[in-house]
């Protein structure tokens, strides 16, 4: 009687543990997408079939008639980069590892057969996973750490996507009106190099005034080449973020940057606030959380790691069918599983240290990110409300000059050259400025941030005044 009660609470438990375990209806995506809004303001979608991607690329398609800002340049690559959607399907891969933990493994099933001396014998075994129940919700628990860090993973994953996107963004829009002004300053270079040609053949001009000024143009020339290597380059890295193919290369930025804000943003408790919503952080812990539960299913197994119960049924010709049960376990003979002890203690003490060391960096990170911020900020509004007025003054007053013929038209072309120079050095403070924003939103609430490729500052230099 104890056997079959025994055997009847067996097969209920397995029932009852196996039918709550399922997939859920948004593969936890959700969780995913609120993580998301919290810090780029943009929720992130999976694409399961193939009308979902014809919706996300119909809302590409309208986000690209027009110019792209920085916000619908971060929505084409949250809905179109191909990467992006790979790694999201980590979170089912993460989810099907936890239903399975809920449910007890397939039971196992021998039949046997022996025949002699006009005998006939028949062995019937069904055998469960006993370990495996007793150990499930342990199992489980480990499994729905993993599947949190998994979401936590894919939140990042779309978070730097969206960094790396907004970085591409601003250094393509800067290597495109840095471009801009380098044509104007090729123009004005041409033109004084074929003024100071005809000078030359009609004596007005010295043989090395004209050569220095044929030597700017040709030096003006090379920097316009390598500019607009530069200008295309940083659009195909954009491009390549976007996940844009075909026609849809052809989107449009914008002329100019952004302005500057009128402030600098005030950051207060800027290591705390890492420490509490860096997205590595937090899977860092999730991992040392599941790795200290693994350590304690490890510890209550290290006896006795398998243990298999079952049903048995024999026959043979001319004899009654006897029924009864079967326990199958492993014994500690040779090994008392102090290696596979030994060996997860060390795993956890490991990712305990890694989490501790990456809090250090986490917070020296911040501090540098803010200061490189503030610092940009500052050279940023000193070009705006310092250098390029001052830039515009000078031209003003020398073109007057030149109208009264108190100057040459070389010396008005070489401050127009100046002026496009400080202009030029703006753009590139104000891209300095955008991509620092960028680091210090990261390394706030993501992770560490990118050392930020930017587009070389590309500015000829000043032509020499004719006689000197």
């Amino acid at each position: 009687m104890k056997r079959h009660y025994l055997w009847g609470l067996t097969e209920l438990s397995v029932v009852a543990l196996s039918g709550c375990a399922s997939l859920s209806a948004d593969g936890g995506l959700d969780q995913v997408s609120q993580l998301t809004r919290e810090r780029i303001a943009q929720p992130v979608a999976f694409q399961r079939d193939a009308a979902q991607t014809e919706i996300a690329q119909a809302r590409v398609s309208e986000l690209l008639k027009g110019p792209l800002s920085v916000d619908s340049a971060v929505e084409v690559a949250l809905l179109s980069n191909r990467d992006l959607q790979a790694q999201l399907a980590n979170l089912g891969i993460a989810e099907a590892d936890l239903v399975r933990a809920g449910r007890l493994r397939n039971p196992g099933f021998s039949f046997g057969r022996l025949s002699g001396n006009g005998v006939v014998e028949y062995d019937r075994t069904v055998m469960f996973d006993l370990l495996g129940l007793l150990t499930m919700p342990m199992a489980r628990q480990i499994e729905q750490q993993r599947f949190e860090r998994a979401q936590l993973q894919a939140a990042q994953d779309a978070v730097t996507l969206a960094a790396n996107t907004r970085r591409a963004y601003f250094n393509a829009v800067g290597a495109q009106e840095q471009l801009r002004y380098l044509q104007q300053v090729k123009e004005t270079a041409d033109i004084a190099n074929e003024l100071a040609k005809r000078m030359a053949q009609v004596g007005n001009f010295n043989r090395l005034t004209q050569m220095r000024e044929q030597a700017f143009s040709a030096d003006t020339t090379a920097q316009l080449a390598r500019a607009q290597q530069q200008a295309l380059a940083d659009r195909e890295r954009l491009t390549r973020l976007l996940g844009l193919t075909g026609e849809q290369v052809k989107f449009q930025l914008p002329d100019r940057l952004p302005e500057l804000p009128k402030q600098a943003l005030e950051v207060r408790s800027a290591e705390q606030t890492a420490m509490d919503k860096r997205l590595d952080i937090q899977i860092a812990k999730r991992q040392t959380e599941a790795l200290a539960r693994t350590l304690g299913l490890t510890r209550s197994t290290r006896l006795v790691n398998v243990l298999e119960v079952g049903y048995q049924n024999k026959s043979e010709t001319g004899a009654q069918r006897s029924n009864g049960y079967e326990i199958s376990l492993e014994l500690p003979i040779f090994d008392f599983g102090t290696a596979r002890v030994a060996r997860a203690e060390a795993t956890y003490l490991q990712s305990m240290n890694r989490v501790a060391a990456l809090g250090v960096q986490a917070q020296s990170e911040v501090r540098e990110s803010h200061a490189a911020y503030l610092t940009a900020y500052e050279l940023a509004r000193h070009y705006r409300d310092e250098v390029v007025p001052l830039r515009k003054r000078i031209s003003e007053e020398n073109l007057l000059r030149y109208n009264g013929m108190l100057i040459s038209v070389f010396e008005l072309l070489a401050d127009a050259r100046e002026q496009v120079t400080g202009v030029s050095n703006a753009v590139a403070a104000l891209r300095d400025f955008w991509v620092a924003q960028v680091n210090l939103d990261t390394a706030l609430t993501a992770g560490s941030p990118v050392a930020a490729s930017v587009s070389p500052i590309s500015v000829p230099a000043t032509a020499a005044k004719p006689g000197h």
